[in-house]
């Protein structure tokens, strides 16, 4: 007999070689029916894979994020089987899961393939899964696997083989599909109900631009109908607040191919956007006393050689920049801690000067793949709300906290009220990747634990997320429509300050190394705006909007009364425009409304006699009409009652 350990602490003894889904069964027939797979002592396995002793166990289901990639990766396979059954002769690359669905690169040879031809493969795939065939797991010796998939002449499974151990390689069967694959996988196809196609691209072999172009189609299934279709629901609801879209529509940002891809052009709105967010977090960082400090956009190569950026990043970035001088090579400047640390060291410190906090919203330039660049999520330049916290070991946690409160008040602050925090720490096999020793990578990885489980932060763990200097908690956002994004990072640096050797002069008058802290509360400020423009659908609150009102005279008549008012309204820090067009007031109050203005201040015979505003509110209508200082009033309250004020 063996010991099975449950999430809940229970613990029930068992026949050795029992699997997941007997222990459901014996558990209930209904549970039994949603199993997808389990998870065993941490690790994620097949439903009917034998158990052989004492364990933990977890019975995952849709509900569990590892039932969900089991249940995608299987659809993978899934959707394989249906497209070689519809093009014979089809080459297979990888099918993972993603966070939403999965993805199949395939090689289709000389057959033509688009999205006219998703309905057939959806087709075929629900007409698999109803036979509900069992996925069967195998192991294979090297040499029958390659003998394999010779036979099937596929040379991207072959290729994957070269990186595998014999003894170590299964094969999953289902219905008339054999693929390579390490597993786990659903029990049979019959969990599988609803199926949608969702796109096709082009994606090179393993990621490198000279290897050949093969073609990837993303999908996603559910094991009911009625979800795919709240999922469809959300993804038209994605396409309306796409932040490329809106970027377009409220002309906050553009590209150009001329300047250069993935490297955007921010348009007056946008700027006004970008400072006022900016300008938020500079005051937020003068009240928890940071000093602002500004470096160039170039660095000599031997800076980021010291920092060790170089060694691990440069033939991926950029290229050196040469000068008339043969001995020079200058670096676009990749990321700011190198600067930083060379600020540090203009003039000798003490205990007494810790903790320095350096702070800058400086702009780098990492080089991605085109492939890979996406509006302002996935660019080429950005600008970091960057800082680095010098400080004695002693004050880390104590530092380390407070940037917890900042990122938390930059959340709260901007209407994401759903989080949580990932703790990225080191690859617990492959330590060649990080630089620095054990001792002091313990310290650092203990503060970050320790820190957030003292802010009562909900955590999760996830190896081989470090940077490579350090340890670091991400923290992860839900928008309005459920997506997680992460936003603000925090990161604990013993390796820096060695390299750089940096000093402070101790209590004791000896010599001791400062501990570096980074931060960015909003990380990419592209990326952050992306997301902002995505999570409100450009519905920015009053004190954040570019516009924040327009006014809008009946006829040219009232011209000079709405100019006077907006004249007003400037003296009070409000920001807008008067519209002058020859238009019908109807047109204007559409195109305010369609601009996203919170408010529109109509001025007529009636209001100018008076003195007085007619107001309408975007999503409320009409407000009826009232002095400007009352008004002004209405609309510094709104200001006030948000995050941003306090």
């Amino acid at each position: 007999m063996i010991k099975i350990s449950f999430p809940d602490g229970q613990v029930r003894e068992f026949e050795q070689g029992i699997t997941p889904m007997d222990v459901a069964l014996s558990i209930s027939e209904g549970l039994a029916r949603n199993v997808l797979a389990a998870k065993l002592d941490g690790e994620v396995v097949d439903a009917n894979a034998a158990i052989s002793g004492d364990a933990t166990l977890q019975l995952l289901t849709w509900n569990d994020t590892e039932g969900k990639k089991t249940f995608w990766h299987s659809s993978a396979h899934l959707m394989a089987e249906a497209i070689e059954a519809l093009y014979p002769g089809t080459k297979f690359g990888i099918g993972p899961a993603i966070e939403n669905g999965f993805y199949y690169d395939i090689d289709l040879g000389d057959q033509e393939f688009g999205s006219d031809d998703f309905k057939a493969i959806e087709d075929k795939m629900v007409e698999l899964a109803r036979q509900k065939s069992a996925y069967a797991r195998k192991s294979v010796a090297k040499a029958d696997a390659i003998a394999y998939f010779k036979e099937k002449n596929d040379e991207y499974k072959l290729e994957l083989l070269e990186g595998l151990e014999d003894g170590k390689i299964t094969f999953y069967t289902q219905g008339n599909f054999t693929d390579l694959c390490r597993g786990p996988h659903i029990p049979s196809t019959g969990f599988i109900k609803s199926v949608k196609l969702l796109s096709v691209a082009g994606a090179y072999w393993r990621g490198d631009e000279k290897r050949k172009q093969m073609t990837r189609i993303y999908a996603i299934t559910f094991p009911k109908a009625k979800e795919l279709e709240d999922y469809l629901f959300l993804l038209e609801e994605a396409k309306r607040r796409d932040h490329r879209k809106l970027g377009k529509e409220l002309e906050l940002f553009a590209f150009s191919e001329k300047v250069g891809m993935g490297l955007p052009l921010w348009l007056p709105k946008g700027t006004i956007l970008r400072e006022r967010l900016e300008n938020f977090l500079k005051r937020a960082q003068v009240r928890a006393g940071y000093s602002p400090v500004v470096t160039p956009h170039i660095a000599s190569k031997e800076l980021y050689v010291t920092s060790g950026h170089y060694a691990k990043y440069g033939k991926d970035s950029f290229q050196p920049i040469r000068t008339p001088d043969e001995n020079e090579e200058y670096l676009l400047k990749p990321m700011n801690c190198p600067h930083h640390c060379e600020i540090y060291k203009t003039k000798p410190r003490s205990y007494k000067d810790l903790p320095l906090r350096l702070a800058e919203f400086g702009t780098v330039y990492r080089y991605e793949q085109s492939g890979e660049l996406h509006g302002l999520t996935r660019v080429r330049g950005f600008t970091q709300d960057d800082a680095h916290i010098f400080c004695r070991p002693d004050q880390v946690e104590e530092e380390f906290m407070k940037v917890i409160d900042l990122v938390l008040y930059v959340f709260k602050a901007l209407g994401f009220s759903e989080y949580s925090a990932q703790v990225s720490l080191r690859d617990r096999e492959n330590r060649e990747k990080y630089i620095g020793n054990d001792e002091d990578w313990d310290r650092a990885e203990n503060a970050i634990i320790h820190s957030a489980a003292e802010k009562g932060l909900p955590t999760e763990v996830v190896y081989g997320e470090a940077a490579f200097y350090g340890p670091k908690l991400d923290f992860m956002v839900r928008d309005a429509l459920g997506r997680k994004w992460q936003l603000g990072t925090i990161q604990v640096d013993y390796q820096l300050p060695q390299r750089f050797e940096l000093e402070f002069t101790g209590s004791d008058n000896l010599k001791h190394r400062p501990v570096m802290i980074h931060r960015a509360p909003f990380g990419s400020l592209e990326r952050f705006i992306a997301i902002l423009i995505e999570n409100t659908a450009g519905n920015f609150p009053l004190w954040l909007s570019p516009d924040q009102l327009a006014v809008l005279p009946i006829s040219e008549k009232y011209e000079d009364y709405a100019n006077e008012i907006y004249l007003r309204l400037q003296e009070g820090d409000l920001r807008g425009y008067v519209d002058h067009r020859n238009e019908k007031m109807g047109r204007k109050i559409r195109d305010a409304e369609v601009g996203k203005v919170p408010f529109m201040i109509i001025v007529g015979e009636k209001e100018q006699a008076d003195g007085m505003v007619s107001i309408r509110k975007k999503g409320e209508g009409d407000l009826g009409m009232m002095t400007l200082d009352a008004f002004m009033a209405l609309a510094g309250e709104e200001i006030n009652q948000q995050s941003y004020s306090n």
